[in-house]
């Protein structure tokens, strides 16, 4: 299957918006090293892509409230059929078809941006003055030099880590800054890229379904450390594309989960059996310590004496303390006391 519908779409939207920041009189020049025009072009596509994947978004977030919702019946059918691994990934199956759950939709996102990605990574490396296809896509060949020439503090955007001399030379690049660029982004691009999964999974908590589990840990763990060695062939100009995608989705998240909290469920509350004291999700008993307030919210309690003893959990009864009756009076309708030495006892009826 021919990608040439990519790589022209790609092109198009990087054209259109590097002749947007020429029309408003972003410099075409360097400053600071740098060709800002290129540069806000690759930002705005991420913005535009972003903007169009924007409804499929919504509904990465609603499959996974629904995941979440149907947690508790997970659980179940993992202790009905525990041992048996063909049957619950059946009923389980089951489960989801009928309340119309896909476990697969949080990856949708990110897999209908691979195509971008691949373009964009297309279209970047072909950025070579000797390049003798300068106006395929839709390019002209001044175009073509400008965007050849771009840089990001005086690294070219069509470089990478891995540039061998040879190529470094065609770029008229020292390579040892575009090591260190690239090396730093390199760099960016896996910490925003683990935040970002991170991010979801402390506010949705980790799913009790093992298939799910494994993709949030995929998420988490498997494509930050695959990028440790796949972000030396990408080229500068890919991984800010990479890293502004991340930030954007850091920022778009954070408002989802501010707007529409992740449901409070049973089994979100159980835990995950990771350390943290007091947290929904934490393994840990919800407990605090005499003295500390109450139960699992790290508030201050009001002292019961000296010594500073405060409230006990409130799942379980209250030690009394001993009363002075010396200084507090039988309140009304309250059972008769053990008359004090040398006092007569209060007359019933």
């Amino acid at each position: 299957m021919s990608l040439d519908w990519i790589y022209w779409a790609i092109s198009w939207i990087l054209l259109l918006w590097h002749s947007a920041w020429d029309a408003i009189g972003v410099p075409a020049t360097m400053v600071l090293g740098t060709n800002w025009s290129w540069i806000l072009a690759i930002v705005f596509l991420v913005v535009t892509v972003r903007v169009i994947l924007f409804p499929v978004f919504v509904k990465q977030i609603k499959s996974q409230r629904a995941m979440q919702a149907l947690q508790p019946k997970v659980k179940e059918l993992q202790e009905k059929h525990k041992g048996d691994r063909e049957s619950l990934q059946q009923e389980m199956m089951e489960l989801y078809r009928k309340e119309k759950a896909n476990p697969l939709m949080g990856c949708l996102p990110m897999f209908l941006q691979i195509p971008v990605f691949l373009g964009l990574f297309h279209v970047l490396r072909r950025l070579s003055p000797d390049n003798q296809g300068k106006t395929l896509y839709g390019w002209t060949a001044d175009q073509f030099d400008s965007a050849a020439s771009a840089t990001l503090f005086t690294a070219p955007i069509s470089g990478k880590f891995g540039s061998t001399a040879e190529e470094l030379a065609r770029m008229g690049a020292d390579g040892t800054t575009v090591k260190i660029m690239a090396g730093v982004l390199v760099c960016i691009m896996i910490a925003t890229t683990y935040l970002t999964s991170r991010q979801m999974i402390l506010k949705t908590g980790w799913a009790e379904d093992p298939q799910q589990r494994m993709i949030q840990r995929l998420m988490l763990y498997g494509i930050p450390a695959s990028l440790l060695i796949s972000g030396a062939i990408f080229p500068i100009g890919v991984i800010i594309y990479w890293v502004t995608n991340n930030l954007f989705t850091l920022g778009q998240q954070q408002w989802v989960l501010r707007k529409f909290p992740p449901l409070v469920t049973a089994t979100s509350k159980a835990g995950t059996g990771k350390p943290g004291a007091g947290k929904p999700g934490t393994g840990k008993a919800n407990l605090s310590k005499p003295g500390t307030g109450k139960a699992g919210t790290g508030q201050p309690a009001k002292p019961a004496g000296l010594f500073g003893r405060g409230k006990a959990n409130g799942t379980q009864p209250e030690a009394k303390p001993a009363v002075d009756t010396k200084a507090l009076a039988p309140k009304p309708g309250a059972k008769p006391v053990t008359p004090k030495k040398g006092r007569p006892a209060k007359r019933q009826g």
